[in-house]
């Protein structure tokens, strides 16, 4: 019983004390700042217009006709997972295969035929890597200006825009990096096709 006290008492004490101050004080707090200071990354940096959610800018979405920018090549699992109402979901796998494998260089073969059946305009130019690689989280919503660039005449061709207005919509979703010096320049697939669409302006 003596043990009981000196020991186990104070240390359940203890654990009582930073169960709280640490997993409910901390996280309503942390909780409550990231919501009024940055609400919308805070919930996900959803791209909300006029009341209609078209995803995160976070996540990549497969693009695959011709009016839009191809994002990264996804490995979509349509099969596997469910939602609560027992309805099939959609889910962005990363690869997992060698480089070093026949396999996946039979895989990039088809994925080049597929961009260049996709792009004419383009033929006998290299394709940006990115295009026909998955990234590692298989999720990724970026792809590099140059396979944006890549897909400009495309675009031109399919969707009646000059070239100049497909340009200005990459410019201004194009991330250059941490204080415009630091990271890689990227290009947000969905923002630039909600454009495209007329969506966001």
């Amino acid at each position: 019983m003596k043990h009981l006290k000196t020991s186990v008492l104070p240390a359940l004490k203890i654990f009582l004390i930073f169960t709280v101050v640490c997993g409910v004080i901390y996280t309503a707090a942390i909780t409550g700042f990231a919501q009024i200071v940055f609400p919308d990354k805070a919930n996900g940096s959803i791209i909300e217009v006029d009341g209609k959610k078209y995803g995160s800018e976070l996540l990549g979405q497969q693009f695959i006709d011709d009016t839009h920018m191809w994002g990264r090549i996804m490995i979509i699992d349509g099969e596997t997972f469910t939602n609560k109402d027992g309805e099939k979901t959609m889910y962005g796998l990363a690869s997992n295969s060698s480089p070093a494998s026949e396999d996946y260089e039979k895989v990039i073969a088809e994925r080049v035929a597929m961009i260049e059946a996709a792009n004419p305009e383009q033929k006998g130019k290299q394709i940006p890597v990115d295009l026909v690689t998955v990234s590692g989280s298989g999720l990724d919503p970026h792809i590099s200006l140059a396979a944006a660039e890549y897909q400009i005449p495309r675009l031109v061709r399919t969707t009646g825009k000059s070239e100049a207005e497909i340009r200005k919509i990459i410019d201004k979703y194009t991330d250059h990096g941490f204080l415009g010096y630091f990271g890689e320049t990227t290009v947000n697939v969905l923002k630039v096709n909600l454009a495209l669409d007329g969506i966001l302006k």
